[in-house]
């Protein structure tokens, strides 16, 4: 099957040659063909380039993008998309004055979805779980890290690593499993943490491993949630599973948790809210992505990511959605891209940038997906007309995708 796209106005993050991430200044950089084409064979990008350069060719199909921008989907590096019900009252309960700590010491938060998550079928929550995976594909994003961490059992854990791996297998996007036992402390073990870690890593790791169910691990590393110590045996019990860590840290204060994650080599720290100039200096000298998640912030009424100091730090950023019911029930990747530029001061360039090729990066996997590269995979987003790229943020609350193909497969 070939997919002939003829005649776009703007064809962005294309790259000669692969790159795993941009940093810093290199940020701001997108390269983009002006009147280009690009061809697509079955599942992959075959070619690309000016319209003076376009084969003439039979494809099984062709589409005429003018007017229209053409770039890869989105790769959202951090999801819980696999839950069970809602959490609107909770919704309610902020509006009305209570604090995201103040409802989840009453039982609200990642406790509400973890009982409503083992009272609930794995059938259920696999019937649920695909509507959202449904949705995020069709609003452009083409590749996704999806989380447990709402079942807080063995069983339960077990239950949703398992919806997530038969979502890989029925649809036609990569998803990487992240396990997130360390989540949250059930109240049985409030006063015994020792338990519960030992649960995790003697227990839970060992089933998953068992069955292939995850790629990485992550835990809460917080204040009130998973201390630096905990969390590093958490990371060291993975490293024996070939886990790699993906750690949920800074989102309400600062405990020197980011210099732990890099010391484990983690691939990635997520949130980063509140940030020093220590934690700064450590990402610096590492491999590990930033990642930071704006709807969040939006949605919850915290702070954001201080994305300008970091980038102009020379560091590089990815931005993802943290599609989960509590503090982000969306996984629209288009608005996370238009918060960062209107709250976090980022360039669009940068934002795109963050959203797909470091997305890329933050999933591990850059050398397959994140920029228009001949035998990336061939996940494509085509704009209705728009005036320039400018437009996907600018205009925050319309809808400027026209066409999604992923995996050389129309979803939209």
């Amino acid at each position: 099957m070939t997919t002939l796209i003829t005649n776009i106005k703007e064809l962005l993050q294309v790259r000669e040659t692969s790159i795993s991430k941009v940093s810093g200044k290199e940020m701001v950089n997108l390269p983009t063909i002006k009147n280009a084409f690009l061809l697509l064979e079955n599942d992959v990008i075959a070619a690309f380039g000016t319209m003076e350069n376009c084969p003439k060719i039979n494809a099984d199909k062709t589409i005429d993008a003018t007017g229209r921008i053409v770039f890869p989907t989105w790769c959202d590096s951090h999801t819980h998309i696999v839950y069970a019900g809602n959490r609107e009252q909770e919704f309610v309960d902020r509006i009305n004055g209570l604090s995201y700590e103040e409802i989840a010491n009453r039982g609200g938060g990642i406790l509400n979805s973890a009982k409503r998550l083992n009272e609930t079928s794995e059938e259920e929550i696999y019937n649920q779980s695909k509507e959202r995976l449904e949705e995020i594909m069709q609003l452009g994003t083409g590749a996704v890290e999806i989380k447990s961490g709402y079942g807080l059992t063995v069983e339960g854990e077990l239950k949703m690593l398992r919806v997530i791996k038969k979502l890989g297998e029925n649809y036609p996007i990569k998803i990487k499993a992240t396990f997130l036992g360390a989540h949250a402390f059930p109240t049985e073990y409030k006063e015994n943490h020792a338990a519960y870690i030992d649960l995790i890593i003697n227990e839970m790791l060992p089933k998953i491993a068992a069955e292939n169910l995850a790629d990485y691990i992550d835990a809460f590393l917080e204040t009130g949630y998973f201390s630096i110590d905990e969390t590093e045996k958490i990371m060291e019990a993975g490293k024996q599973y070939g886990l790699q860590a993906k750690i949920h840290v800074n989102q309400f204060t600062a405990i020197n948790g980011i210099a732990a994650c890099i010391k484990h080599k983690a691939l990635t720290v997520d949130h980063l809210e509140i940030v020093t100039d220590e934690d700064i200096e450590a990402l610096k000298n590492s491999d590990t992505m930033a990642v930071a998640l704006p709807s969040c912030s939006y949605f919850i009424s915290i702070p954001y990511t201080p994305a300008r100091k970091m980038i102009d730090a020379g560091l590089p950023l990815a931005l993802a959605t943290d599609f989960n019911p509590g503090t982000t029930p969306s996984g629209n990747m288009n608005f996370v891209v238009a918060t960062a530029c209107i709250k976090m001061k980022m360039t669009p360039e940068e934002a795109i940038n963050a959203a797909t090729i470091n997305g890329a990066y933050a999933m591990g996997i850059s050398e397959t997906h994140g920029s228009i590269t001949v035998e990336k995979k061939a996940n494509i987003i085509i704009t209705k007309p728009i005036s320039s790229y400018y437009q996907l943020p600018y205009a925050f609350g319309s809808n400027l995708i026209d066409k999604v193909i992923i995996e050389g497969k129309t979803i939209l």
